[in-house]
């Protein structure tokens, strides 16, 4: 099979020297610059006659496009009209994307890709990336040798089997496009060229009785399977992807929290892997602890902790903190964690609970701790110690919600915890929007304006007391695309503990203004000077770690150099 085009990059320009010709030039979403064609490619190329005569920039173009972005008539219908705009220019799109960041980010991500997973069957459009079925494990390595990719082709490669899909649920072979939202993020946030990105859907089936009954249902019309043949199809695509792409960065998303820790913990020894969800929201959540308690005043370690929401992302902050708060103490991990109390459906997590979750059992606390307390039953299960009776008791000065129990956070609750912290720290990280513990005004407004507060989501500024509250988005964006940047850069061969905390620095370094109402994360407009600091960070560390292949000359100018810009390449027809 002869490859439609190569890519040649000098230090000034992006060369593509393209086979293809016609109508398999302008079909392609990689090769199609629309009617920025010069005289001599569209000759070259014989493109002549097939497309208008006049010849646009890439800053006319995108006016255009924008103009119809603007008159989409919902959300939704934008999220359709980015993806078409993405399946037929691919440059132009990124270009877009990079420009009006802040306003499409919400649309091409979270919370609008939401909508669109749940529409996937019934708004299917042209395929993008690579769809492996675990009733055919055997079709895994001709699936990707289908690419036509070469071993030094691919940087990084994002995978879901779509149980927990941010607070939507599974949703079966819809995963591919949280993947694919993903890898756009990471372009468009840290410039990873998208030419060298994989989506992959691992479809093990699904247990949602609503695309089990669709007869639209694009995926395997059966319920999810687990157990050694669901682990033995997770080896085989790993051991296929590693062979063939060995320098690919492997990003696990969205998988249910029993099987996502115990994947990342098998490969993440031997692989250059992580699991966003775990790692990432901690990260993040981390970066904004440490800016709050800079502007507090004190150390992490003098903070008491509770988490609520103990699944994958909970236990993963969990960990973060946790790790944190050994290393500046000089603590054992197991005595870091009596600071950080984790609560779940059936309540606070007691080392008694027959239903505990293996991940779970490190921040469980004995029966004899909550000897005095009062178990209220004001749980999901209706047993248990409450949220409410932990903070009374615990007296925190973090509270994290990572729930999609929309409103758990009562005004009872932060009143309560307020008036046993001078300065709490809050940070409601559920998303979609509508599934968050409480809103921002809430959160400001119940603690009188004390409290230290980031979401998950994105919020609009809050007045209380004629001062305004900007809130800052605790939106893993600002950690993985550098976190990959960095990897791809110095060809990480694993991501270690250290190399995540060097990212939550970086991130929270960033934030400099120090002033009553300012936010305790950078703003998402930033995201790109976000994604190069934290991608030195990362690369910086990997190399003292001695886990990065390449010892750059100077690092600072390698970021910069991997970073692919959305620009037309110049193209040479051979």
């Amino acid at each position: 099979m002869t490859k439609k085009f190569t890519v040649e990059t000098t230090e000034n320009e992006r060369i593509y020297r393209v086979h293809a010709r016609g109508r398999d030039v302008i079909g392609n979403r990689i090769l199609n610059k629309g009617t920025a064609f010069t005289q001599e490619e569209r000759k070259s190329l014989k493109l002549s006659g097939l497309v208008p005569p006049v010849i646009s920039t890439i800053e006319e173009q995108a006016a255009r496009v924008y103009e119809a972005y603007r008159s989409q008539p919902s959300d939704i219908s934008k999220n359709v009209y980015l993806t078409s705009l993405h399946d037929r220019n691919a440059t132009l799109y990124y270009y877009l994307l990079t420009q009006h960041l802040h306003e499409m980010l919400p649309i091409v991500y979270d919370p609008v890709i939401g909508d669109a997973i749940e529409n996937y069957s019934h708004l299917y459009r042209r395929p993008f990336g690579v769809f492996l079925s675990i009733d055919h494990p055997e079709d895994i390595r001709a699936s990707f040798e289908n690419l036509d990719m070469g071993s030094d082709e691919v940087d990084l490669i994002v995978a879901s089997d779509a149980e927990e899909i941010l607070g939507i649920g599974d949703w079966g072979v819809a995963g591919i496009e949280i993947a694919a939202g993903k890898l756009a993020v990471y372009t468009a946030a840290a410039g990873i060229d998208p030419t060298r990105v994989i989506p992959v859907s691992l479809d093990v089936g699904t247990d949602n009785k609503v695309l089990l009954a669709d007869p639209l249902y694009l995926g395997n019309r059966h319920p999810r399977i687990r157990g050694e043949k669901y682990d033995a199809f997770i080896e085989e695509y790993v051991s296929v992807v590693s062979e063939l792409f060995p320098q690919a960065l492997l990003h696990w998303e969205d998988f249910g929290p029993g099987n996502g820790r115990r994947i990342l913990e098998k490969y993440r020894p031997t692989h250059c892997t992580f699991n966003d969800d775990m790692q990432g929201t901690g990260a993040i959540a981390l970066s904004a602890v440490i800016t709050a308690t800079r502007r507090i005043g004190g150390e992490i370690g003098d903070h008491r902790v509770v988490v609520f929401g103990s699944g994958t992302a909970g236990i993963g902050f969990a960990d973060q903190i946790r790790d944190l708060i050994a290393a500046e103490k000089g603590i054992s991990l197991a005595e870091a964690s009596e600071q950080i109390w984790c609560i779940d459906k059936q309540g606070l997590l007691l080392e008694e609970m027959e239903d505990l979750r293996d991940f779970q059992t490190s921040y469980a606390k004995p029966q004899s701790e909550v000897a005095d307390w009062t178990e209220d039953g004001d749980t999901a299960t209706g047993t248990g110690y409450s949220l409410l009776e932990t903070i009374r008791q615990v007296k925190p000065s973090i509270l994290i919600g990572t729930s999609t129990v929309p409103g758990a956070f009562t005004e009872e609750i932060i009143r309560t915890m307020s008036a046993n912290c001078e300065r709490p720290i809050i940070l409601t990280l559920s998303n979609p929007t509508k599934l968050i513990e409480a809103r921002p005004a809430q959160v400001i407004e119940w603690s009188n304006g004390k409290a230290l507060t980031a979401t998950g989501a994105p919020f609009d500024p809050v007045q209380f007391n004629g001062v305004t509250y900007t809130i800052g988005q605790a939106n893993n964006a600002m950690l993985y695309p550098g976190l990959g940047l960095g990897c791809v850069t110095v060809k990480a061969t694993q991501i270690t503990d250290g190399m995540f905390a060097a990212a939550s620095r970086a991130v929270a370094d960033l934030v400099t203004e120090n002033n009553e109402g300012s936010p305790i994360l950078p703003l998402v407009d930033d995201l790109r000077e976000v994604s190069r600091t934290v991608a030195e960070a990362v690369g910086r560390q990997a190399i003292e770690e001695g886990v990065a292949r390449i010892i750059p000359d100077d690092l600072k100018k390698s970021v910069r150099r991997e970073m692919w810009d959305p620009r037309f390449a110049r193209y040479v027809a051979v």
